[in-house]
């Protein structure tokens, strides 16, 4: 089957929704699927404001329209509301063919922590981008039920998956910090709350591996903490598995890959009782949700790792794919007309 999956997400960009299309990739082309992965490499695009690592393409629909007129695809998936993922809803709607959509990430929140646009008027251009899909894949049962309070349909689970190939608890790095070392990777931008667990008083280091807008503001208001960059494949892996204990502070994610790639490191997680964390951690075995993080921490500090990894290598992302697969529009399912 030929799939496309269109997505303002892609490299070089260093996320949880790259990653997942990566796997997602690799896993339908090993099962002799053909995909062509549309996003703006190649296009004309400008960096995106108060996040210039993230390129966003200028008016991409004509190379997006052509690149799915020769590609003939059986199915799309527009992974994203951007510009790109915009314009592929674009093509299906135009050429009466259904398609799949994702809700990766809670960008009307996102929005909303660095512009004063209400929220609800960005759920509402949210929920239409997705009216039109037959289908719309979210990560875990909470956020489900958050749509669907917000009235959103066609909601389907699409659960998530770890490459425990990559991510695993041998062949740590030697940090050479004091013990123990709380870890955060992940995105250094407003919408991760980072500052709630650099501003905790804990014993031990704190290692930050990843950038983002905030990383210098951030650095300089906590020198304590110790700030890695972005790290990658085994030399990300290592880097986690060389700390003690994983501290997901974020308030807005909407499932969170790095938590199952934590585990697999063999750090139990330390989180907010919130969507993401809720759906993934077993408290008490594989971390500690509390709304007093520090209490998380300390929690998740004492528990043993083996459930931790063990949880992790039960999330295989063949499985993950294949929902994904099972969840795509065949070309005689019924699209709807809302462009």
């Amino acid at each position: 089957m030929r799939i496309a999956i269109v997505t303002d997400a892609w490299r070089p960009q260093v996320n949880g929704v790259v990653r997942t299309y990566e796997q997602t990739r690799r896993e339908l082309e090993a099962s002799g699927h053909e995909v062509l992965v549309l996003s703006a490499q190649g296009m004309r695009s400008v960096p995106c404001p108060s996040y210039p690592e993230i390129p966003i393409a200028l008016f991409p629909g004509r190379s997006v329209m052509r690149a799915l007129d020769e590609f003939a695809p059986h199915a799309v998936h527009v992974a994203t509301e951007g510009p790109v993922g915009a314009a592929g809803r674009h093509w299906c709607l135009r050429r009466h063919r259904p398609f799949t959509s994702s809700f990766h990430t809670q960008f009307p929140e996102y929005i909303r922590a660095r512009v004063p646009v209400p929220v609800n008027w960005s759920y509402a251009w949210v929920r239409r981008f997705h009216r039109a899909a037959v289908r719309t894949l979210v990560p875990t049962a909470s956020q489900i039920a958050r749509l669907r309070q917000r009235d959103f349909a066609n909601l389907h689970l699409w659960p998530r998956g770890v490459d425990t190939a990559v991510f695993r608890p041998d062949d740590a790095v030697e940090l050479g910090l004091p013990r123990p070392v709380c870890v955060y990777m992940g995105r250094v931008a407003v919408e991760k709350n980072i500052e709630a667990f650099l501003a905790l008083e804990l014993p031990g280091s704190k290692l930050v591996i990843g950038d983002g807008p905030q990383r210098t503001k951030l650095a300089a208001a906590f020198p304590d903490a110790v700030f890695v960059g972005m790290k990658q494949g085994r030399d990300l892996a290592r880097h986690v598995a060389g700390g003690d204990v994983f501290v997901f502070p974020s308030l807005t994610d909407t499932f969170g890959v790095v938590l199952l790639e934590a585990m697999a490191c063999g750090l139990a997680v330390a989180a907010f009782p919130v969507t993401g964390p809720i759906d993934v951690v077993q408290p008490g075995r594989t971390g500690v949700l509390d709304r007093d993080l520090r209490q998380a921490v300390l929690g998740a500090l004492a528990l043993d790792p083996a459930p931790c990894v063990a949880y992790a290598r039960s999330r295989s992302w063949r499985a993950a794919t294949d929902t994904f697969l099972s969840l795509l529009a065949p070309p005689g399912e019924a699209a709807s007309a809302t462009i």
